[in-house]
């Protein structure tokens, strides 16, 4: 013991040590070596702080932005490495992957979606878009556990499609996510001004703001707990509310009114037609937003293999069972006429469907409760938002796409310019102070809604130009370590779907959907306003590929030519497939089942 006690201080003493690549020469600094820290803890809180000249945003081996591997001198000696801490665990995966995005789009947002399509167009346009959002995920999660990314998803696009499109994929991806903080924030000050106090918003947007830097800035196991608490309490009130959803429709509640499929038929299952279906989608987009979330935090994970794919299964039971069940039985218990519903001429957006089904139903009480859990889904989607923009910002300017300094990543593991940068977008917020707070609202949907789109659509094409490289170059599909359910397949109909939404949108756009009880949208100056709302991140995008394209003149990537070799992960198929298979046979066939599914 003394001796082995004399090598550990030996080494701490030293001043550095070689890591497990010495051969490549990194020497990495000995505070991940210490046992006993003799620093006092303000001083350690300090150093935390200081820059880990061994950590990156992106893994060795990545694309940059100009169609050239990212530090390709050291890609062949570290491609397993994951550059950020792995601190997150399967469980935090699963959480994140089961509630980790439900918040205004499908609590706030869904009101509008209603009065504008009906309950059948609702129904509709969120089961559409979930059986995209599975094969998108499905798509993502083969490509994420091969070749893991810390960073941002654009790395795939870069890599498979065009380096210029890669970069508008990362740009595209970071300003979802730093559009949506302010809008969860906002979201979250109104549903506080369901009780009224007199208190203005920007005292809690203040509050809420705070609160969010500061579970982002205790790290990524900070994050991953926090949401891991939160994912909770929303898949409890979820499924609280679907029980007494079931109740209130067949008549159980306090004034024993049985509602059934009343409002199905008076004022009806659609409004406004083939027009309302198309106008919902890009709020049922909205609304699945941070899905793809899972990828990107799998390369903080210690074991993507395993946990990855079960948080990918189970995307299949939070469609299902939070969006489509719950939305079912907003239709079946809030009318599409109903004169609160955001989105309407004459909206309260104090109020969300979930909390007036409730209300409707004289239950008194409840309705507090289920606001309560919509400000605790909003904020957990906000604290999303700065996880993931803060990921991105870092990788872009590691790979030549952004500022240099945001990819300052400190001794935690944790991008702080980035960070500060998302926060800042943070005090766009305080607009819930303005009476034009219902706008700001609007085009911060718009924005955000369309960006995961085009982001859905680029994970499908890549995944679709990976296998075709895979097999060109002569690869089989057993040596994937994880393979998508729905294949390729899947990605076409996830892909083909992103088109068809983006000609509905574009449609909806200049032949608006009118509110009820609304004027119709007339002349140029508000068909143009109407438009951008739907699609103002098209000509951005467009913008941001055109101009990059020109610049450095890239190409696209041939499958013939792609690398599938830096920067992969290297495991042992054949010994953990067999490890694997050995645990599967002493599982009883319950369990058997619930691993197909979970």
């Amino acid at each position: 013991m003394e001796d082995q006690h004399f090598e550990k201080s030996s080494r701490v003493q030293s001043g550095s040590t070689s890591s497990p690549n010495s051969s490549v020469g990194v020497l990495e600094p000995s505070y991940y070596e210490e046992e006993v820290d003799s620093r006092s803890v303000p001083r350690r809180v300090w150093d935390s702080f200081k820059r880990d000249p061994t950590l990156y945003a992106t893994p060795k081996g990545v694309v940059g932005s100009n169609g050239r591997v990212f530090d390709a001198e050291m890609a062949a000696h570290r491609t397993a490495d994951s550059p950020l801490a792995r601190k997150l665990k399967g469980r935090h995966l699963q959480m994140i992957a089961i509630g980790g995005s439900i918040g205004t789009g499908l609590f706030v947002a869904s009101g509008k979606a209603l009065a504008q399509g009906g309950p059948a167009s609702l129904l509709i346009a969120y089961s559409l878009i979930g059986a995209m959002l599975y094969c998108t995920v499905h798509a993502l999660g083969e490509m994420a556990v091969l070749f893991p990314v810390a960073g941002s998803f654009s790395a795939y696009s870069t890599r498979f499609l065009d380096p210029a499109w890669g970069f508008t994929m990362g740009w595209n991806y970071a300003m979802q996510w730093l559009v949506i903080l302010p809008l969860e924030i906002v979201a979250a000050s109104i549903t506080v001004d369901y009780w009224p106090s007199g208190i203005s918003p920007a005292v809690w947007v203040t509050i809420f703001l705070i609160l969010i830097i500061c579970i982002n800035l205790c790290g990524v196991r900070g994050y991953g707990e926090a949401e891991f608490v939160f994912s909770i309490i929303k898949v409890i009130a979820i499924i609280a509310f679907i029980i007494l959803g079931i109740i209130l429709d067949v008549g159980g509640g306090a004034n024993g009114d049985y509602i059934g499929g009343r409002y199905w038929h008076n004022p009806g299952a659609f409004n406004n037609g083939f027009r309302g279906l198309c106008s919902v989608f890009v709020t049922a987009a909205f609304a699945f937003g941070g899905t793809e979330l899972v990828g990107l935090a799998a390369a903080e994970t210690a074991n993507p293999r395993k946990s990855l794919p079960t948080a990918v299964k189970q995307v299949f039971w939070r469609i299902c069972l939070f969006y489509v069940v719950s939305l079912t039985l907003v239709g079946l218990l809030v009318p599409y006429t109903e004169s609160r519903l955001l989105g309407d001429s004459s909206s309260d957006a104090k109020a969300s469907p979930f909390v007036i089904a409730i209300k409707n139903a004289g239950i008194t009480g409840f309705d507090s409760v289920m606001n309560v859990v919509i400000m605790i889904s909003v904020l957990s989607v906000g604290n999303s938002s700065v996880y993931g923009s803060s990921r991105t910002l870092a990788a872009l300017a590691e790979q030549g796409q952004a500022f240099s300094v945001l990819a300052y990543i400190d001794r935690q593991g944790r991008p702080l310019v980035a960070i500060g940068v998302a926060s800042m977008f943070g005090l766009l917020a305080y607009l819930a102070a303005s009476k034009e707070v219902t706008t700001a609202f609007i085009w911060m949907q718009a924005l955000s809604g369309l960006s995961s789109i085009f982001t859905w659509g680029s994970i499908c094409l890549a995944h679709i130009r990976f296998r075709r490289a895979w097999r060109l170059q002569g690869n089989s599909l057993s040596d994937l370590a994880f393979r998508s359910q729905p294949g390729v397949v899947g990605s076409w109909i996830g892909f083909i779907f992103v088109v068809l939404i983006l000609a509905a949108q574009f449609w909806t756009g200049f032949s608006p959907v009118t509110p009820n009880g609304g004027e119709p949208i007339v002349g140029a100056a508000a068909r143009t306003q109407s438009f951008f709302e739907a699609y103002l991140c098209a000509p951005v995008v467009l913008t941001f590929y055109l101009v990059y394209k020109f610049v450095r003149k890239t190409k696209i990537m041939r499958a013939k030519d792609m690398d599938l070799v830096t920067g992969r992960r290297e495991l042992n198929l054949k010994e953990l497939i067999a490890e694997e298979e050995c645990e599967r046979s002493n599982w009883p066939k319950w369990k058997k089942a619930y691993k197909f599914f979970c």
